[in-house]
Parts: C-alpha cells; sequence; structure tokens
C-alpha cells in the first residue's frame, strides 16, 4: 500500500505542473486558464459525500482500482488526442476534470485502507510515511519533473503519469485487505440514509465534531491568506516568479523536516498538545507574514509553517482513523473533505475580497484575528480530540453492520 501510496503520489505531482503548462500552451485567456484550477477542486465537493459512501458500501480495493484505471483510459485518450495534434483547450478542460473525479473516489477510498491493514497505536507512523511520500513525491520532485517533461514534448508529462498509475493499480491490486463491506440487509440502503447515519455520528462525536470544526474555521483563515500568496510575494516581498517558486518549496522543505522529527514528537507529547502547538504556529505565521518586509524572514516563517502543516495534519488524520469505526471511515472521510475544500473556497473568496479593499497584507490580519480568536475558543477541547475516543469506537464496532462480510472470492487477512 505504501508502495502504490508513493507511486501515485508520484504520478499526481508529475500532473500538477504540467496540467496547468499545457491548458497555458493552448490559451492565454484568464478566464479558462482558471478554469483549469477550478476543475481540480471542485470535484471533492459535487462528489466526496457519493465517494465516500461507495467506500463503505463496496470492496475498497475495487474501487481504488477502477478509479484509478479510469485515470489511465482518460490519460490514454489524452495522449492519443495531442500525438495525433487534435488536442483542444476544451478537450483538456474536460480530460482535467474526469482525472480529478476519478481521483477523488480513489483518495477517499485509499483514506479508509491503513485503518484496515495497521494496529490502532501504529496509525501515526503508518500516516508520517504515507505523508513523507506525499511531500517528497508529489510537492517536491513531481512539479519539477512535469515541468522538465513538458519542455521535452507536452505528451510526455501525461505519459508519465499514466504510466505511474498503472503501476500504482498493479501494487495495490496485491494489498490483501480485511472482510469489510455491506451486508444484504443494508443494499436497499438509500444514498440519503447512509449521508444521514455519517452526519448524525459526526455530530455526536464531541472529538471527530470538533476536528472537523477546526478543519473548517482554519481552511477559512488559511486560505484566505494563501489565495493572494502570489501577489505578497510580488508586492510585498519585492519576488518575482522564481522568489515565489522557491518560497513554496521551502515550505515544503519544511515538511520534510516534519517527518524526520514526527516521531520523535509523538513519543514525547500528546497527540491532543501537537494540535494545540500546531494551530499556535499557524496563528503566528498569519501574525509574521503580516508584519515583515523581507524575503528571509517570510522564508523562514514558511520553512517552519510546512514543518507544522505535516505534522498537523497527519495528527489530524491519525485522530480520526482511530475514533470513526470501519464502516463508517469513507463516510466521515467524506466529510471531512468537504471542510476542507468548503472552508478553502469561503476563504479564497474572502481573502480576495478583502486584499482588493485594504491591500495585500490584509487577509493575513484577518486569518490572525480569526485563528487567534479559535485557537482561545476551543483551547480545552483540542486535547479531548486525541483521547475522547475509545469508548466511542468500542462501541460502534460492536454495531451489527460493523463486520459485515466481504464479497465472495476476496482474502480475508491481516492486521
Amino acid at each position: 500500500m505504501l508502495a502504490a501510496s508513493w507511486t501515485t503520489s508520484l504520478g499526481d505531482g508529475v500532473a500538477s505542473a504540467a496540467g496547468p503548462l499545457l491548458v497555458a500552451s493552448l490559451t492565454q485567456n484568464p478566464l479558462l486558464v482558471s478554469l483549469a484550477a477550478l476543475l481540480r477542486w471542485a470535484p471533492p465537493l459535487a462528489f466526496g459525500l457519493y465517494a465516500g459512501v461507495l467506500s463503505d458500501r463496496l470492496n475498497r480495493r475495487r474501487i481504488v482500482i477502477v478509479a484509478d484505471a479510469t485515470r489511465v483510459i482518460v490519460l490514454a485518450a489524452l495522449i492519443a488526442m495531442m500525438a495525433s495534434g487534435r488536442v483542444t483547450v476544451v478537450v483538456v478542460l474536460v480530460a482535467l476534470g474526469l482525472l480529478a473525479t476519478a481521483e477523488v473516489f480513489s483518495d477517499n477510498t485509499t483514506g479508509t485502507l491503513a485503518p484496515m491493514l495497521v494496529r490502532r497505536d501504529d496509525l501515526a507512523l503508518a500516516n508520517s510515511r504515507l505523508q513523507t511520500g506525499f511531500i517528497t513525491l508529489n510537492q517536491l520532485a513531481g512539479p519539477p519533473i512535469g515541468a522538465a517533461l513538458f519542455a521535452i514534448g507536452r505528451v510526455w508529462p501525461s505519459t508519465t503519469e499514466a504510466i505511474l498509475v498503472a503501476a500504482g493499480i498493479v501494487l495495490i491490486s496485491r494489498v490483501t485487505l480485511p472482510a469489510h463491506g455491506r451486508g444484504d440487509a443494508d443494499e436497499a440502503r438509500s444514498l440519503r440514509q447512509d449521508i444521514a447515519e455519517a452526519f448524525r455520528w459526526t455530530v455526536r462525536h464531541a472529538a471527530v465534531r470538533t476536528l472537523s470544526l477546526t478543519i473548517l474555521i482554519f481552511n477559512i483563515t488559511f486560505g484566505a491568506a494563501w489565495s493572494v500568496l502570489v501577489l505578497y510575494v510580488h508586492q510585498r516581498l519585492g519576488l518575482g516568479v522564481v522568489g515565489y517558486g522557491l518560497l513554496t518549496t521551502v515550505s515544503a522543505v519544511g515538511g520534510l523536516l516534519g517527518t524526520a522529527v514526527y516521531g520523535w514528537i509523538t513519543k514525547r507529547v500528546s497527540l491532543g498538545n501537537v494540535m494545540r502547538v500546531g494551530l499556535i504556529l499557524e496563528t503566528l505565521t498569519h501574525l509574521g507574514l503580516a508584519l515583515t518586509r523581507s524575503a528571509w524572514v517570510a522564508a523562514s516563517i514558511l520553512f517552519v509553517f510546512g514543518a507544522h502543516a505535516f505534522i498537523w495534519g497527519t495528527t489530524s488524520i491519525t485522530v480520526r482513523q482511530r475514533a470513526v469505526p470501519t464502516h463508517l471511515q469513507g463516510r466521515v472521510g467524506s466529510l471531512n473533505t468537504i471542510s476542507v475544500f468548503g472552508g478553502l473556497v469561503i476563504g479564497s473568496a474572502v481573502g480576495g475580497t478583502i486584499a482588493s479593499r485594504y491591500g495585500v497584507t490584509a487577509p493575513f490580519w484577518f486569518a490572525f484575528v480569526g485563528s487567534a480568536i479559535f485557537v482561545v475558543a476551543l483551547w480545552r477541547e483540542l486535547t479531548r480530540i486525541a483521547h475522547s475516543d475509545e469508548p466511542a469506537v468500542r462501541e460502534a464496532e460492536s454495531a451489527p453492520d460493523a463486520g459485515a462480510a466481504e464479497p465472495a472470492g476476496e482474502a480475508h487477512v491481516h492486521q
């Protein structure tokens, strides 16, 4: 599973740079270029809940294989269009939308696999290793590789991505999962009933409810600030395109530091306190960027922020996976996705509006004040998030549908 995750992460990283470059090579229309970005984050909002229901109803390994196979087919069609010289911006935008939609189903389901394969006490380490691959391959190695391949020929990034995703399919097909899926008695349940069950469980579970609210609020503040980061770097710090790229790379390198020290930290600090410290650091990040005009100071702040983002994100995933019973992992995970992307969309709108009226640093001041208020309001609850889940898990996993049989023909091993 780790090898499959790292392989597809590299493919997604290649695509993250090559996709916008491909659109920009076909049109200079700002609306169409921005539409390409929209098609990357709109599918999680549109299909996230449905993807969560499917991953709780059906065989999860099969969902990942089918979703990634769909991506390979779309990429193959796009490659054929480019090779024949018939590719248009409309074709590319449709392909990007289809790829992002298939990725929603693949990513949501992949997020449910670690708790099925790893002991509860080892989830923090497992998620740390998964996130290490995401940072190094998706964020650091993938984009420059994608850009370099595009410089050679615009067909090569898509070809590379298709090969890597296909390799991920082969690897995930080798994974053996414990029994999961819904029993025959649950087949008549509607989509609305399944989603409502996940909402009720999340609202009633204090730890996961608090975690979801925290993710939503802090993505609003983060989205407000980061939506104008490129303008901030240019107007406030006086850097160009290369400088902006270097600052984002510095943040990713900070994430590597987070991967190196994560195990050491979690052995000595409770997950609740890790989350407390992380949100304080995020709040101070917004303040520091609002105050400084120095590129070096900003780079140092973003380096620390990158480490925090990895540590807090890994902790958040671990806490949720520990708390949520197996038969709800997909749906509750999709609600988390809605919180993430919903917060970013709201924050981006707020940030753009504030920046246009009050200047490029205004969104960072908004993010600082909003984050500070929320940290104070949730200070006590943050330490409970990592410790109040065990009774709920035992109760939920004793429910009749928590251990429904896997479809015939699938393997039934191991922890």
